[in-house]
């Protein structure tokens, strides 16, 4: 059973792609750590530019999730930190081009927006935490494709056997 969104009826709408809350099923909960706009060899990505920033921090938000065998849908918060009002727009932006990618069914996790003085380096604009539930009973999602990532290729093998 996927997170429920919880909406009150004492409460206007929201201001953007998110839920005022949200229940979740039970299972392992998993904590990610603030991602930033860095890739793999940790290298800055658009560096001045929110929007490619947000959009690498969010996929290194979903790399987390699938090592922890779980996945976007399964995100029952976020918490965002820019480094300046003026990126909110592009922040908005970015959200709404990656969102529907990530919630088809248009769901949006809650979501609290910080704007903070600085990050870890000074070229980062923005960071992004999530909290996510692993759905229990069975296997975690994505665990049989972890394996298979990280089980030696047929050439690695035989390479080792000589």
């Amino acid at each position: 059973m996927p997170p429920k969104p919880v909406t009150s009826k004492e409460l206007g709408p929201a201001l953007g792609m998110y839920s005022h809350g949200m229940t979740a099923p039970t299972g392992e909960l998993v904590v990610v750590a603030g991602q930033v706009g860095t890739d793999r060899a940790g290298n800055v990505v658009g560096r001045g530019d929110v929007v490619a920033q947000t959009k690498q921090a969010f996929e290194n938000v979903r790399s987390v999730l699938t090592a922890a065998g779980t996945g976007m849908v399964d995100v029952i918060r976020f918490q965002t930190f820019l480094t300046h009002a003026s990126d909110i727009d592009g922040f908005m932006e970015a959200r709404a081009e990656v969102f529907p990618r990530y919630f088809p069914d248009g769901v949006f996790p809650p979501n609290t927006l910080l704007v903070v003085t600085r990050l870890v380096k000074p070229e980062l604009l923005v960071e992004i935490e999530a909290m996510a539930i692993r759905p229990a009973g069975g296997p975690p999602r994505g665990a049989k494709a972890a394996r298979r990532a990280a089980k030696p290729s047929r050439a690695v093998r035989a390479t080792r056997r000589r």
